[in-house]
């Protein structure tokens, strides 16, 4: 009866003592001199040539699917319902895997955390290790083994040694709780592996998607400054404007009346509004059915799908984000909200949460870059504190079309006064020149999860 009991006993004296054995090592470290300076091995200088002749064929490759990629989007030529459907469906995928990113970094954080407890856990069991260490050089007649240094091997001993342990009860039971908690660390440290790799092919994808929608959003513009040839001298002419005014009802205004392009861009706003408002009324008239995401499934459209007033419930957020500010509250500045604000990830991308025409694009007063699109009906839709704008004024863009990228600190004065760590999104709607609140735009999954 004895050797199953001394087993039992060296498996428990092996899990504890391995918990100690990281910071063993890390004391000898320093405390061993520092060696000095030795020629380069030969085997070194072989690694150094593999890893830099690695870079070179990872530069290649680069390259290759770089001009793989230009060659696929030349294809698409001027044909503007494919570039509009590429364009959305890559923002929509790298939203989605923004997501996904954030989402697999909260849960990084939160299995780390555990991880430092539970490692706290067993080594706060030191004194049971040391208790039981004694009891097994009393009773036994052999030196331990060498230790183990593996949560895997301990907790594998340690289950074939509580086979016998009813000999000895209260040993058993210190055997069985330790076996517990080596064996949720070990299951705890495979769930943290897969998730860092999982986060790992994220980024991955991530950086391969937007190498692929910066290439499409450069073709759009570029086909965008073929049909406009002035395009310099309107976007210089409607920052000289917006200098002149000083709130955005007065920029709006401003840029309608005096901008060429941005004064089309109203008309057909106005035209288009028309256009909806009647088919919509021939619609009613026949079916009282409620639009839904499908209307904006056309891709080859230039006028909005239906009437904004009609697309409650209907609009995605513009961005993956956290709602730190909603509208009639405080503005964190003694005034109030008259939008609302999005926290985002530095570098976010930003999306059009309706379709509409650019009126305005460029910097504005305190509100960083600024994106105005009319969007019919006397409907306006305000965003701002991006670090960059990739529409011009006068065009067109769907609901969904990525529109500009997010910077790594805040651009928008009412939020740096309140010393915000992070990019914020700042989002408006107003009808006829008044703010209205955004809610009842937003779709059911985006009214309240909002994403970040």
């Amino acid at each position: 009866m004895r050797a199953p009991v001394l087993n039992l006993l060296l498996m428990v004296s092996c899990a504890g003592t391995s918990l100690l054995a990281e910071a063993s090592l890390a004391q000898a470290q320093t405390a061993a001199p520092a060696p000095q300076t030795a020629a380069i091995s030969p085997d070194a200088i072989k690694q150094r040539e593999q890893e830099l002749e690695a870079a070179r064929a990872s530069k290649k490759s680069a390259e290759e699917a770089q001009a793989k990629l230009k060659a696929e989007i030349s294809s698409l030529g001027q044909d503007r319902t494919q570039l509009n459907q590429q364009l959305i469906d890559t923002a929509a995928n790298v939203r989605t895997v923004e997501t996904k990113i954030d989402e697999a970094e909260a849960r990084l954080k939160t299995l780390n955390g555990r991880e430092q407890e539970m490692r706290a856990s067993l080594d706060s069991r030191r004194a049971d290790i040391v208790e039981v260490l004694a009891a097994l050089q009393r009773a036994g007649r052999r030196t331990p083994p060498a230790l183990l240094v593996r949560p895997e091997d301990a907790l594998q001993s340690l289950r074939t040694a509580m086979l016998l342990g009813a000999v000895v009860p209260e040993l058993r039971g210190r055997a069985e709780k330790i076996a517990s908690e080596l064996g949720d660390l070990v299951a705890l440290r495979k769930s943290i592996a897969a998730e860092r790799d999982q986060l790992a092919s994220d980024r991955d994808k991530i950086r391969n998607d937007q190498t692929r929608l910066t290439a499409l959003v450069d073709e759009r513009q570029r086909q965008q400054a073929s049909r406009e040839k002035d395009l310099d001298a309107e976007n210089s002419r409607a920052i000289a404007l917006s200098r002149q005014v000083g709130d955005l009802q007065g920029l709006i205004a401003k840029m309608e009346q005096d901008l060429q392009s941005a004064a089309k861009a109203a008309e057909k706003a106005a035209e288009a509004a028309r256009q909806a408002a009647a088919q919509e009324a021939k619609a009613a008239a026949s079916a009282a059915a409620k639009p839904g995401p499908a209307v904006f499934k056309d891709r080859s459209r230039t006028s909005p799908a239906i009437l904004f007033a009609s697309a409650k419930g209907l609009l995605p957020l513009p961005v993956n984000g956290n709602k730190i500010r909603d509208f009639g509250g405080s503005d964190g500045v003694g005034g109030v909200q008259k939008g609302i604000s999005l926290a985002t990830k530095p570098g976010s991308q930003v999306t059009t949460p309706c379709d509409g025409w650019v009126v305005y694009a460029g910097p504005f007063r305190s509100y960083g870059q600024l994106l105005i699109l009319n969007a019919g009906g006397g409907y306006h839709v305000l965003i701002a504190g991006m670090e960059r704008i990739s529409v011009n004024i006068g065009q067109f863009v769907l609901t969904g079309e990525p529109v500009a990228t997010m910077g790594s600190t805040s651009q928008v004065a009412s939020i740096l006064a309140t010393n915000a760590s992070q990019p914020v999104l700042y989002v408006e709607f107003r009808k006829d020149g008044t703010p209205i609140d955004p809610g009842p735009w937003w779709a059911a999954n985006e009214g309240e999860k909002v994403r970040g």
